[in-house]
């Protein structure tokens, strides 16, 4: 890669040169004609180095600007409440990946079954549904939010909790 100073080193070099040949022109009128053509083609470069670093200046800010507005915009957020027997579960995070399909494996694994669901996904992952638990199993509120929010992750940091109940060995079989 050549250098800034390098390149304008190597324009006033042309520009002495664009000098020397319009010296051997006859005229003086031609001369200067021609002299005030070079001098404004390199100011035109000048500009152009200009705002081309300008642009690129920008381009940096904008990307620095949506990354901070994507960790302010659209937190995760995830709440359950039970009505008699149902559960309602409300889901609201960031698009992006399979969200909906995690989130309803998630209530296969927990033993739910899904009556009535709504999703959007517009400006960001909405999900409302009401489930009901399979033979009258009993679940906790707490152990269906942190399960929609280990498949909203990705993550399997509740895997610590549960993994006590988990044989290590034969022996415990």
């Amino acid at each position: 890669m050549v250098s800034t100073l390098q390149k304008r080193f190597d324009s006033r070099n042309k520009l002495r040169l664009a000098r020397s040949l319009a010296t051997y022109e006859s005229s003086g009128r031609q001369r200067c004609v021609f002299w005030n053509a070079v001098l404004f083609i390199h100011k035109l470069k000048l500009k152009l180095e200009a705002i081309e670093r300008e642009y690129s200046n920008l381009l940096a800010m904008k990307t620095e600007y949506l990354n901070s507005i994507k960790q302010f915009h659209s937190p995760k957020e995830v709440k359950v409440e039970k009505n008699g027997e149902e559960f309602r579960v409300k889901v609201k995070c960031e698009k992006g990946g399979e969200r909906l399909v995690s989130v309803l494996e998630a209530f296969e694994k927990m033993g739910l079954n899904v009556l009535e669901a709504r999703v959007s996904c517009t400006e960001c992952f909405c999900m409302e549904a009401i489930a009901v638990a399979e033979d009258d199993q009993l679940i906790n509120v707490s152990d269906i939010t942190e399960a929609i929010n280990v498949a909203i992750d990705g993550k399997l940091s509740a895997a610590n909790q549960h993994h006590k109940d988990i044989p290590q060995n034969d022996a415990e079989i």
